[in-house]
């Protein structure tokens, strides 16, 4: 044999060997596979429901229907049971990411709730305990027997003595009735009478000058006229204004003295509208002031002002406070503190901080364990001291994530957007594509819509929202709750009204942030989504 030709002999041999060995590979891997996916397929469920087919070797190619790729492999079956690689809201995080992060759980549970209403305040005079001497006659101020400003008088203390041509000529009347009833004893009984009502107007007249009762019992007692009269405290208290000057002439009305009663006082808070709901008469209030760090003071609320202050939108809460020391003093700043229980029973409660509020939702992550956790809407109620009441959504027991979420929220959304690059989002089934009708925009088409019914909370024009109160979407989980919405069609709220009842189609525009592009009175044909961006 030619030495060429026993070269071709053994090229065609080693080339008969490679496809050999080429061909008992591809079998072993191609049985290896399906040995594979037989294996794992007995882990599933009878119950279980395949949702794609998905290429073993390139995750993002996926088909509704079983095939084969380029290759002559079978496309791997999807059930509902296992986790999706994208479009799934669970988000799983490795051990030493979650070391790394600091993520901090702690479980729902039953609290109660006791809200703290701060407020700034003043301490003022109570206004039924202010006096002010103010004659009602003409005169002139002879002598001042309380003469500073903040000086304490008990009642009956001689404050001035003055003097009055009409008081001389009340007292000189005074004297000639009663002498004209001594002139007149042995007359007729109408006579004396007579002469008895004289005697009684002077009197009077004095009395209505404010003349005090010891006054004119001298004057009844020493029977002659004296050229001062002195004017006396009505009340125990504090002077907090004295015009009075000796010398100066008054008129009738003239202040010339304030005196205030401060055995107790009036606390004046400032509390913001939005707080008013948790504050009612007869609530304790604990009140700190700058002067006594080291002391407590306790009043009670009497009574909440009508009106609210535009400027600074709050209401004035009055307390009555005891001062019997005398340590507050008027126009001095204190801290109020308002105590108010939700209710008598405990209420389902989660840390402010496991709240992700993105305007129109409120999320919290629940721990399902093992690296795993879940975005879930919830209802809230009231907050306070640092807990949120949790309305719906959530159950006690379950552990949420109160330390690093917006992390964890952050890898959510990094891992939902980097699955719109592979076969889907949100909610549509791999392999199924959406032609892009006109009037619609392609990202809104891409997105999966949710219907809801319920009715108009508020309505605002001016920044195209609107306020539902929405019942549940199965859909999307959600528990019926109370929500802000965007409407892209702006134009569709001018025909709806507050308290109307509605339904409406949502899309999520971008992770986590919902939008509404059709909306319409209950009980009429739905919107189309054609309208998209109309």
């Amino acid at each position: 044999m030619e030495p060429h030709v026993k070269s071709i002999a053994k090229l065609t041999v080693v080339a008969a060997l490679v496809a050999a060995a080429l061909a008992t590979g591809y079998w072993w891997g191609h049985t290896k596979s399906v040995t594979s996916a037989a294996s794992s397929s007995k882990t599933v469920t009878s119950k279980s429901k395949i949702l794609y087919y998905r290429n073993p070797m390139v995750p993002s190619d996926t088909s509704p229907v079983p095939k084969k790729d380029p290759m002559g492999m079978d496309y791997v079956p999807v059930y509902d049971t296992e986790e999706s690689t994208s479009g799934d809201s669970v988000v799983k995080i490795s051990v030493e990411k979650i070391q790394k992060l600091g993520v901090r759980t702690e479980a729902a549970a039953l609290r109660e709730l006791i809200r703290t209403v701060s407020a700034v305040a003043t301490v003022q005079a109570d206004e039924r305990q202010l006096y002010a001497v103010t004659p009602k006659f003409e005169g002139w101020i002879q002598r001042l027997y309380v003469d500073t400003t903040g000086q304490r008088v008990k009642k009956g203390d001689a404050l001035m003595d003055v003097y009055s041509p009409e008081l001389i000529t009340a007292q000189q009347e005074y004297l000639i009735a009663i002498k004209g009833v001594q002139a007149v004893a042995d007359g007729s009984p109408d006579v004396r009478t007579e002469m008895l009502r004289l005697v009684e107007s002077a009197l009077q007249r004095l009395r209505n000058w404010d003349i005090s009762k010891s006054e004119l019992q001298r004057l009844q007692r020493e029977g002659k006229v004296r050229q001062y009269v002195t004017f006396r405290s009505a009340a125990n208290g504090v002077v907090l204004k004295k015009p009075s000057i000796e010398g100066m002439r008054f008129m009738p009305g003239e202040v010339l003295y304030q005196i205030a009663d401060l055995s107790s006082v009036w606390i004046l808070a400032d509390v913001f509208e939005q707080d008013l709901g948790m504050v009612h008469q007869g609530q304790t209030a604990t009140i700190r002031v700058d002067a006594y760090p080291d002391k407590v003071f306790n009043g009670e609320v009497t009574f909440i002002y009508p009106t609210v202050t535009p400027e600074t939108r709050t209401a004035i809460v009055r307390i009555k406070l005891p001062n019997a020391q005398g340590l507050l003093k008027p126009a001095m700043y204190a801290r109020v503190e308002f105590a108010s229980f939700h209710s008598k029973e405990k209420s389902l409660t989660v840390p402010d901080s496991a709240v992700l509020d993105s305007g129109t939702r409120r999320l919290v992550l629940v721990d399902l364990g093992q690296g795993r956790y879940e975005p879930r809407t919830v209802k809230l109620g009231m907050h306070a001291d640092g807990y949120a009441e949790v309305l719906g959504g959530l159950k006690a027991g379950e552990a949420v994530v109160v330390k690093a979420n917006f992390l964890i929220d952050a890898e959510s959304n990094l891992k939902a957007a980097l699955g719109g690059f592979g076969h889907g989002s949100h909610g549509s089934k791999p392999g199924e594509k959406e032609q892009v009708k006109p009037g619609k925009t392609a990202a809104a088409s891409a997105l999966a819509g949710h219907r809801g019914e319920g009715s108009i909370e508020a309505i605002n024009l001016a920044h195209a929202t609107v306020t539902i109160a929405h019942g549940p979407i199965a859909s999307l989980k959600w528990p019926a709750m109370i929500m802000d919405f965007r409407v892209l069609d702006p134009e569709s709220l001018r025909t709806l009204k507050p308290g109307q009842k509605i339904a409406f189609d949502i899309i999520e525009e971008s992770a986590g942030e919902f939008v509404i592009v059709g909306i319409q009175p209950a009980g009429t044909s739905p919107a189309t989504r054609d309208h998209i961006g109309h």
